[in-house]
């Protein structure tokens, strides 16, 4: 069920994370959406590692969404480097 929720999140986290950083990607809101389930992934291991966030997602909560926003902020930053 994790593995589900955290998809869910990521789809929101990765529209999100484009309103926050917009610009021109490579693959439009799909890839940006990709990059946002990643993320949520991404987000809820460093929360877990940090302390700060869970691995588990409970469900669409201020924590999780921010937690997946986070990760996927993190994961669009990285794309947009390392894909130019």
């Amino acid at each position: 069920m994790s593995i589900l929720m955290w998809l869910l999140v990521g789809l929101v986290a990765g529209a999100l994370a484009k309103v926050i950083m917009p610009g021109p990607d490579k693959g439009g809101w799909i890839m940006t959406i990709v990059l946002g389930i990643v993320g949520a992934f991404v987000g809820g291991f460093v929360g877990n590692l940090l302390g700060i966030g869970s691995a588990q997602a409970t469900g669409f909560n201020v924590e999780t969404i921010l937690t997946a926003v986070g990760g996927a902020i993190i994961v669009l930053f990285l794309f947009r480097t390392f894909s130019k």
